[in-house]
């Protein structure tokens, strides 16, 4: 059983034993997305919108990589690149503010002060926004485009 105060969040456990998980001032912000949607639909359903965000966002080389059943990571992982560090920062402050706005939750950000690397993840979708000499360093689209065992095939 979960008990939500302002300034906990509480676990009754077996045998009565109360375990406090979270400690907060004020209220506790929302964890999970505020989407009742789950599985394929939410992930196809989140991609769009990311797509659709970073499109707007003038972000570069945009690359979709399916993941789902490779990984417990997410369903879909998207690599783009934006010209510079402040570039770089404002696509990942655009596609936060859209997730926010379309429902889905706050999503666990890394890397914005930089603005060499961010990595947004959704829960779903993980979004790698890197500026150009960054993504050819790491090339983490090669990484997943390893051959699939069953067939011989990229995917």
């Amino acid at each position: 059983m979960l008990r939500f105060a302002d300034s906990a969040v509480a676990v009754t456990w077996k045998k009565g034993r109360t375990l406090t998980t979270v400690h907060t001032k004020g209220k506790m912000p929302g964890i999970l997305p505020q989407s009742l949607e789950r599985g394929a639909d939410a992930a196809a359903r989140a991609l769009e919108l990311v797509l659709a965000s970073l499109e707007d966002s003038k972000a570069e080389d945009i690359v979709t990589i399916n993941i789902a059943g490779k990984s417990a990571l997410g369903d879909y992982m998207v690599v783009v690149t934006g010209r510079s560090n402040r570039h770089v920062a404002a696509i990942a402050d655009h596609l936060i503010s859209d997730l926010k706005d379309e429902g889905l939750g706050t999503p666990r950000v890394e890397g914005l002060e930089a603005g060499d690397w961010v990595l947004i993840d959704t829960g779903d979708v993980i979004i790698h926004v890197f500026r150009p000499e960054i993504r050819e360093f790491y090339n983490i689209e090669k990484m997943w485009a390893a051959p699939d065992l069953e067939d011989g095939t990229l995917h």
